[in-house]
């Protein structure tokens, strides 16, 4: 399988789950219209970033954009506390905002909102409330998801908040602090009650995955509102937590467990890194998507966080177009396979070893 077709494959993936969140909430109205005007922006994006690819630009379609590294939790295991250390001021709300601007202009059409926890950036709906031709799904542990805050939200129903579990009450505050999963719960009921369409991330381990797997877990959470689920398969990118990794039959089960859902509930249920052999190989690197630390260096995914560019120093076009992004989508290493959850990290050597043969400097241009 090609790479064109690999990114032909992903459009096809956005539009049948935009139309699949159209038959959710079309009996509300004011969702159903937000969602008819989230997928006129969305056809009108898809053009632009065919354009440019046509051009030799791989814009993707999605952006993961780490928007800090702060947060007011400490969870065990976190990959952003352990991969992303600090590396000086991070991004002004002047460069957040072109950073987005920039990715609209190109055609990108989606972006996840990570951290740290997004929500410590007072700034961040305001950034949001700017770009309405853009969906947002903001990962959050949601404890900072304050009346005020959902009140905005209902306002920009471009943006989703995606909050974070990792299976019953146990499951959670063992990870995440005693107290995190009742706060939650409490958080999507006042979601719920404002009639808003948000989702949970649930890292999927060796250890809750027979919670998690279990479909009542998912109805007793759609009955509480919840109608987006993202499986994340457990990265071990700490040293010594390779006993959590998924086996190889929980992974397949995951797959399955996908699939079995989806004709099942009235949800949208999305495993990553997802169906890679689907697509021919890992998205990563631009060929589904990019991350963007909270410094603006432009980077495979958030589990690879290696970069030659940053977007301080060159344009978003430029710098999608590094030798090191290059060589990434052109190498084997996206198609190798991998115990974990990210065939980059598995490969983290290799990787490396493509980012030091392609680090080529370049003059400065007009960036942020």
């Amino acid at each position: 399988m090609t790479r064109p077709d690999a990114r032909a494959l992903f459009d096809d993936a956005i539009r049948t789950l935009l139309g699949d969140a159209m038959r959710l909430v079309a009996r509300d109205p004011l969702a159903a219209a937000s969602f008819a005007g989230i997928l006129a922006h969305q056809k009108a994006a898809e053009r632009r970033r065919l354009r440019h690819v046509q051009h030799g630009i791989p814009v993707p379609a999605l952006l993961i954009l780490s928007v800090t590294q702060r947060c007011n939790l400490h969870c065990a295991g976190c990959y952003a506390g352990a991969l992303h250390q600090d590396a000086g001021p991070e991004l002004s709300t002047t460069e957040m905002g072109s950073i987005l601007e920039q990715a609209s202009e190109l055609g990108v059409s989606i972006v996840l909102l990570a951290g740290g926890e997004p929500l410590t950036r007072g700034d961040l709906l305001e950034l949001t409330r700017d770009r309405p031709d853009m969906m947002f799904a903001l990962f959050t542990n949601g404890t900072l998801l304050h009346d005020e805050i959902i009140r905005d939200l209902a306002r920009q129903r471009h943006v989703i908040p995606v909050l974070s579990l990792e299976g019953h009450q146990i499951d959670t505050d063992t990870r995440r602090g005693e107290g995190i999963h009742a706060r939650v719960l409490e958080k999507m009921g006042r979601l719920k009650d404002q009639g808003l369409f948000f989702g949970t991330s649930l890292t999927v381990t060796r250890q809750n995955y027979d919670v998690i797997s279990d479909p009542a877990f998912a109805q007793d959470l759609i009955e509480s509102g919840c109608h987006l689920f993202f499986f994340v398969e457990y990265v071990p990118t700490l040293p010594g937590t390779e006993f959590l990794v998924l086996t190889e039959a929980q992974r397949a089960g995951l797959g399955q467990l996908i699939t079995d859902l989806h004709d099942r509930l009235p949800g949208l249920f999305i495993s990553l890194p997802g169906d890679e052999e689907l697509y021919g190989g890992c998205l990563a690197a631009g060929n589904g998507f990019v991350h963007i630390d909270s410094h603006g260096r432009l980077e495979p995914c958030p589990f690879a966080p290696w970069s030659d560019r940053s977007l301080r120093e060159v344009p978003l076009a430029d710098a999608l177009c590094s030798p090191f992004l290059a060589a990434l989508r052109s190498s084997d290493v996206h198609l190798a396979e991998t115990a974990g959850g990210c065939a980059l990290w598995a490969h983290r050597e290799e990787v490396t070893a493509l980012l030091q043969a392609n680090h080529v400097l370049t003059e400065p241009g007009p960036a942020l």
